[in-house]
């Protein structure tokens, strides 16, 4: 099946979903859906965390106290964060897409497709992840310039305190490769290229989907200070997924990000926590490296859409 068809089939059917019935924008309950999935989520992380941490030896009432528990515990807190995705950025997603497509069409409408050159498209995308690094440094050491509110630096300052003392530690590397680069990979995937950038693109077009599904998988990290690195590789991954026309090579390409920097903490923490500053410029030619082969690979995958398109 080539993209032509695919969109054909999404797209100019007789079939009126339940949003259309009901005179419903597929961008505006995506925007809804999005909202309810993240509070979802998290509230679903938070009781499954803390009844982990209860079951193991109890809690303390103090606040302060409980976060150093919750902190010495992020194995917990691992699982609690995978529940949440699983049921509510992945399943429930599945079963909201029902609203805009027809039971049959939800596959289709979430690009869970395996096209001829699936493998092929995969396998460039594991290169352009890698090939992309040095820009996305580079775009974290622009981002550094842009004034963040203290309440929203502390908070990713202590996260990432968490992350690198739990790398520094003793863990399970495959499980944690599971909880933060396969479920997300997944579950995240599954909500912004696959539910929220068709939704965007059935009002829109698609080039106002990847860029705002992007911008929208950026924010949802609350990570400001990583803001402009994190929208680009949403939009990267929704590009993906479109001139791929399936959600897979998008899938890999994230796993192999977040996996990467698993690794790279685990073995690296130096370089992988190094905080970045407006000081800390990365070499510029390893930025100018990335963009060619970033450019061209992307220029490659277009080219190769147009041609199944034809």
């Amino acid at each position: 099946m080539n993209n032509h068809s695919s969109e054909s089939g999404i797209f100019n059917t007789n079939y009126q979903s339940w949003a259309e019935r009901n005179g419903f924008s597929d961008w505006a309950l995506a925007l809804l859906w999005i909202v309810a999935a993240f509070i979802l989520f998290q509230a679903t992380a938070s009781v499954v965390a803390v009844a982990l941490v209860l079951m193991k030896g109890g809690i303390s009432a103090d606040a302060n106290e409980m976060m150093s528990q919750l902190t010495e515990n992020l194995d917990l807190l691992f699982i609690g964060n995978s529940t949440g995705q699983i049921l509510f950025l992945g399943l429930a997603t599945w079963f909201f897409t029902r609203l805009h497509t027809s039971k049959k069409g939800r596959k289709e409408f979430l690009r869970f497709s395996v096209q001829p050159d699936t493998l092929q498209k995969s396998a460039i995308t594991v290169v352009l992840i890698i090939a992309i690094q040095p820009t996305i440094w580079f775009l974290s050491w622009i981002n550094a310039f842009i004034p963040v509110p203290e309440v929203f630096s502390n908070m990713q300052n202590t996260q990432m305190q968490m992350i690198e003392n739990y790398l520094r530690g003793d863990h399970l590397l495959m499980l944690t490769l599971f909880h933060v680069g396969l479920v997300p990979a997944i579950c995240e995937e599954t909500l912004y290229r696959g539910y929220v950038m068709r939704a965007f693109q059935k009002s829109w077009g698609i080039w106002p989907a990847i860029i705002v599904s992007g911008l929208l998988f950026g924010l949802y990290h609350i990570q400001l200070s990583n803001l402009i690195p994190l929208a680009t590789l949403g939009m990267l991954f929704a590009y993906i997924t479109w001139v791929s026309e399936s959600i897979i090579p998008a899938i890999i390409a994230h796993l192999v990000n977040n996996g990467g920097s698993v690794l790279v903490g685990t073995y690296y923490p130096e370089s992988a926590f190094a905080e970045i500053t407006p000081e800390s410029m990365p070499p510029l030619w390893a930025v100018i490296i990335s963009l060619l082969i970033t450019a061209y690979i992307v220029y490659w995958m277009y080219g190769q859409n147009k041609k199944s398109i034809a």
